[in-house]
């Protein structure tokens, strides 16, 4: 029995030396262990306690290639030549040129663009990105959106369509294509970064700021090129850049297609925009506003005034009153609502929910034009008030109540011009013409229009007494 034990403690001892020595010189060995196990985000110890992040989804897709393909085709090269017909103080011809960009939006071939790109052009030549040449033929220009549309006349024109500017969200994928300098196509891709964004760039009393502002690349000679969606729908018009180089920075805007469709409908269809207003001042309402106005929020658009006869005092909107939403969608800032309210005509009825000493409440309001009136006017009707020199609004019915007459009133009168030269002043109540009565601004046009030798108005001031007498020759 003691010769077995002995026998079994000395194999244990040879085995364990065994292995001993032969772990001495075997090379280590890395082992890998492979798991399946959910991936982890690694804790910072979020003093807020905020909510751990979920794994990252795609908005969209962000291949943009059948969209560039699509749109590509329909953007074009536009080149302008202007003066031409002297010689500077050197002797040299006065002739300049530009270029930009333009987006064919018709199978007739219509073309949209910048009015800067066009303005005080004599003549416009368009290079399509195939290589075709046109000479343009320039339908209309509105300065107060900086559009202008144009039209070329040929067979197998390509096109795009318009998609809804109203649905881009902040954050989503944008191409802007143009055709600057005649390289026959840039495209160039970026991110929605606000919308209904004012640059305080354009000029004049009607003028509508609500930009898309993007950081897609736009650089001299894309002014007026296509902003588009995936989908390669236009939902822009490319007009500016923020920049102190006077290169591409960073911040690039567009014309909301919303309300570029609308101007270039105008402009088609009349020649010029019919601009329907509202027939209120306004404000945009800040934190201050707000507080003393018990808002629950720092939005919306703040009536300071209230125009007389106008659609918002026929609707019983008043001072003070702070307009929430149009026709159901919100305007949180002043250049969102201009942008709402310039997408319709004259004689077309809005929806205003507003906020009154705190409760809100909802009217509706017809717009009118200018002249106060719900008449659309056309670019040939407007011409014969700016030939003569004056612009024109109807009475009020509280002016008409109080000085117990139906007439027209003399808003404004241009320098040097035929009306200046009769010495009438603004003010006047033109109350008949050629010993006829007239009381409506597009009667007072008809008759001017097919008017010939000497034209008589005759009306009155408000506070003098007596009828005034102006006569002008219509040639």
């Amino acid at each position: 029995m003691k010769h077995y034990v002995i026998v079994v403690v000395s194999s244990l001892l040879s085995a364990v030396l065994a292995i001993f020595f032969y772990k001495q010189v075997e090379d280590p060995k890395e082992v890998i262990i492979r798991e399946t196990v959910p991936a982890k985000y690694t804790n910072f110890a979020d003093p807020f306690k905020m909510p751990q992040q979920r794994p990252f989804l795609s908005a969209a897709p962000t291949n943009f290639t059948d969209a560039a393909e699509a749109v590509r085709p329909a953007v074009v090269n536009i080149r302008t030549i202007q003066g031409g017909k002297g010689f500077d103080l050197w002797g040299a011809n006065s002739m300049g040129t530009s270029s930009g960009s333009g987006v064919i939006i018709s199978a007739d071939g219509f073309i949209i663009t910048n009015n800067h790109v066009i303005e005080n052009s004599e003549n416009i030549e368009v290079t399509l990105n195939d290589r075709r040449e046109f000479s343009a033929k320039l339908i209309g220009s509105d300065p107060s959106t900086d559009l202008a549309l144009l039209k070329i006349k040929g067979v197998d024109i390509p096109y795009l369509s318009f998609g809804n500017s109203d649905s881009l969200r902040i954050g989503e994928w944008v191409l802007a294509v143009g055709n600057p300098f005649n390289l026959e196509s840039t495209v160039t891709a970026g991110i929605v970064s606000a919308k209904g964004r004012s640059i305080d760039i354009l000029e004049g009393q009607d003028r509508i700021e609500s930009f898309i502002q993007t950081d897609a690349a736009v650089n001299p000679g894309n002014s007026g090129g296509a902003l588009v969606n995936t989908a390669g729908e236009l939902i822009g018009i490319n007009t500016a850049i923020i920049t102190r180089s006077g290169r591409y920075e960073g911040y690039s805007f567009a014309v909301p297609a919303n309300l570029a469709r609308k101007v270039i409908s105008d402009l088609r269809d009349y020649g010029q925009v019919q601009r329907g207003l509202l027939g209120v001042f306004i404000d945009e309402v800040n934190n201050t506003r707000a507080e003393e106005l018990g808002l629950a929020s720092i939005e919306g658009v703040y009536i300071t005034r209230v125009t007389p006869g106008g659609g918002a005092d026929d609707a019983g909107l008043q001072q003070g009153d702070v307009i929430v939403s149009i026709n159901g969608i919100k305007t949180k800032t002043l250049p969102e609502m201009q942008e709402q309210v310039g997408r319709y005509r004259p004689g077309n009825t809005l929806e205003i929910e507003f906020i009154r000493k705190g409760k809100q409440s909802k009217a509706r309001v017809t717009l009118k034009n200018k002249s106060n009136t719900t008449s659309l006017m056309t670019a040939r009707n407007e011409k014969v008030l700016r030939d003569l020199g004056f612009e024109l609004r109807e009475l009020t019915r509280e002016e008409r109540r109080r000085l117990d007459v139906d007439g027209i009133k003399v808003i404004s009168i241009y320098r040097n011009s035929l009306i200046e030269r009769t010495n009438m002043d603004p003010g006047f109540i033109i109350t008949k013409i050629d010993d006829k009565g007239i009381s409506r601004v597009d009667e007072l046009i008809k008759k001017l229009e097919t008017a010939t030798g000497k034209v008589m108005l005759e009306g009155i001031y408000e506070n003098y007494p007596g009828e005034y007498y102006y006569a002008f020759p219509m040639d």
